[in-house]
């Protein structure tokens, strides 16, 4: 059919599939446009057109949907309405409202069929600009002081720019209500954006600045810059969620993207009442009054999960663009792909390695790639980190995602399944966790006067191999046959692994750990294997070195405060002293 200007562009639906549906009829369909499909308006999305037909991935239940219902091209692809209110709110994975519905959803789907079109609260906006000045995509325009913890900044949006020849005065003002005109373009208090699509900046930062997570084994070990990605990998029960929910409660990040990927129901309400209940130690209000939840659940529609990711990140460069430092946690990307292979075997698509698709490779390249730390059109610096789960069916580490996925994260934090199950935690592994930043943040620690934190952490990850290497061959002939030096090499591994990398998130003094105490414990550590190290060489027998009451150490962390270093110190020099009197 002929599509004329100002008149539907129906087609019908000819064959529906779970989440896949074929359509034919809608004219001068583009690829990636949004479809409504039945009388329900459902939304969906153009992924493959041959002639007149196509085929869509729908983003809601399809239940319903018959053969010969319409089908309207709506000549817009999938977008999120990013402005003031997004913070402290739970979202679908079409960055619809779950949290409060009422206020956000149109009372027409037909107007709107994938995201909050309309938002009946009311914003006060602040001018900070006069009229007359010449304005670049990026630019400041007035703030809104009253849309979370952190200061919400409307700003130019990108491919704008001129004069600001009008701009509203300090007052209460809509979502959709114009602000500004620029250049001849009229500026609305929230702006829409494709989220498969980056939002632009002026150049990538080349320095690498570390993400203090307060999670010692990563923060001490392998270390994370901001701007990067990371992906944890680990089977059921290995505590990938729950180190997740830690980052997000203790990153420094200015805020916090947590996007719900195919996770059970139980464990997203888990992760929003610790939100609403944590303290923010910044702002003195509750922590998820700077974060923004993309909540799609294992029961709710596939697709939707599919995009969610796109919705979180697209969240997330929305405010690097303000000028803030943002954390993407993506639990999980193993479901997300499920989706894309659900699809793809629906579509008929050629099946790669475990049913997945060809290009998961490449979609998986995509989506890590928008990470980054960046000079924003405005001159700003900012940056987005993703930080990626990944739940290998069985704990196969060689299944296609998690492969994939190694090849394009800075950092890798593998969960090992023998120290979760040996109650330690965070369970990730020191031989098969890697960071590929470790040697440009270890410049930047030196830059401010950490000169020793790249040499601390080779030894450290030193000690551990040859503790673990020693283990293996202990278990064959006996600790006791082993040479005193290497019976030390021993009792240091134990006293890293239980007094430093251990860490617990239940606990008050110890779910967090500043850079400078966890630097403190593992000079305390180091410094007393050492002294046993120089009380072998003078003559003091192993026996009576392992014999020694190691308490102090261990304890160290759980006695003394979240960020005091000096009270870590004063325990070094007491178990020195208490080591010397072996002698």
């Amino acid at each position: 059919m002929d599509a004329v200007a100002g008149t539907p562009r129906n087609g019908r639906v000819v064959r529906v599939s779970g989440p896949l549906i074929e359509i034919e009829g809608v004219a001068e369909l583009s690829m990636l446009e949004l479809v409504a499909i039945g009388p329900n308006r459902i939304s969906s999305e153009t992924v493959a057109i041959t002639g007149d037909r196509a085929v869509l991935q729908a983003y809601e239940y399809t239940g319903g949907v018959t053969p010969g219902d319409v089908a309207t091209g709506t000549g817009d692809q999938l977008v999120g309405l990013l402005g003031p209110g997004l913070l402290g709110q739970v979202f679908d994975g079409l960055l619809r409202p779950l949290s409060s519905a009422e206020l956000w959803l149109t009372p027409d789907r037909a107007s709107s069929t994938q995201d909050a079109a309309t938002l009946a609260r009311e914003w006060t906006f602040v001018p900070a600009v006069a009229v007359g000045t010449a304005l670049e995509s990026g630019d400041l325009l007035g703030t809104v002081p009253d849309a979370g913890s952190v200061e919400h900044r409307v700003l130019v949006p990108p491919g704008v720019s001129g004069e600001l020849s009008w701009l509203v005065e300090s007052a209460v003002v809509h979502a959709s209500d114009v602000i500004a005109q620029v250049g001849g373009h009229d500026v609305t208090l929230a702006e829409r954006w494709p989220v498969r699509r980056a939002r632009p900046f002026r150049a990538r930062a080349t320095e690498a600045v570390p993400l203090h997570t307060g999670q010692r084994v990563l923060d001490l070990i392998y270390p994370l810059a901001k701007g990067s990605a990371a992906a944890v990998p680990g089977g059921f029960g290995t505590g990938k969620t729950l180190l997740l929910q830690q980052i997000a409660k203790w990153s420094d990040a200015d805020v916090i993207v947590y996007v719900g990927c195919g996770e059970r129901g139980n464990e997203m309400a888990d992760v929003l009442q610790g939100l609403s209940e944590l303290v923010d130690s910044r702002t003195g209000g509750r922590l998820i009054d700077r974060t923004v939840i993309i909540a799609n659940t294992s029961n709710m529609p596939m697709m939707a999960r599919e995009a969610s990711i796109y919705t979180g990140i697209t969240v997330a460069e929305y405010y690097r663009d303000m000028g803030y430092d943002v954390v993407v946690i993506a639990d999980s990307t193993s479901r997300w792909a499920e989706a894309l292979r659900e699809f793809a075997n629906r579509n008929g698509d050629l099946p790669a390695e475990e049913g997945y698709p060809a290009n998961l490779a490449s979609r998986l390249a995509a989506f890590y790639e928008r990470a980054a730390r960046v000079t924003t059109l405005g001159g700003r610096t900012a940056s987005v980190t993703v930080i990626g789960a990944v739940s290998p069916p069985g704990g196969d580490m060689t299944e296609p995602v998690t492969t994939d996925t190694q090849r394009f994260v800075r950092s890798l934090w593998r969960l090992d399944r023998d120290l979760a199950y040996s109650r330690h935690y965070p369970a990730v592994s020191w031989t098969g966790s890697f960071a590929r930043d470790a040697d440009a943040i270890g410049l930047w620690y030196q830059a401010v006067q950490h000169s020793n934190w790249s040499a601390r952490r080779a030894r450290v990850i030193s000690l551990l191999a040859e503790a673990d290497r020693l283990a293996s061959l202990a278990e064959i002939i006996g600790a006791t046959s082993l040479p005193g030096h290497e019976r030390v090499v021993l009792l240091g591994g134990r006293l890293l692994r239980d007094g430093v990398l251990m860490q617990s998130a239940l606990s008050a003094n110890d779910a967090f750990c500043s850079a400078e105490k966890g630097a403190a414990l593992l000079d305390l550590c180091l410094a007393v294997i050492d002294k046993c190290q120089e009380l072998i060489e003078r003559g003091v027998v192993a026996t009576s070195i392992e014999q020694a009451d190691f308490g102090l150490v261990l304890r160290a962390k759980e006695e003394t405060g979240p960020s005091d270093a000096q009270g870590v110190a004063d325990r070094r020099d007491e178990a020195l002293a208490l080591l010397e009197a072996l002698s």
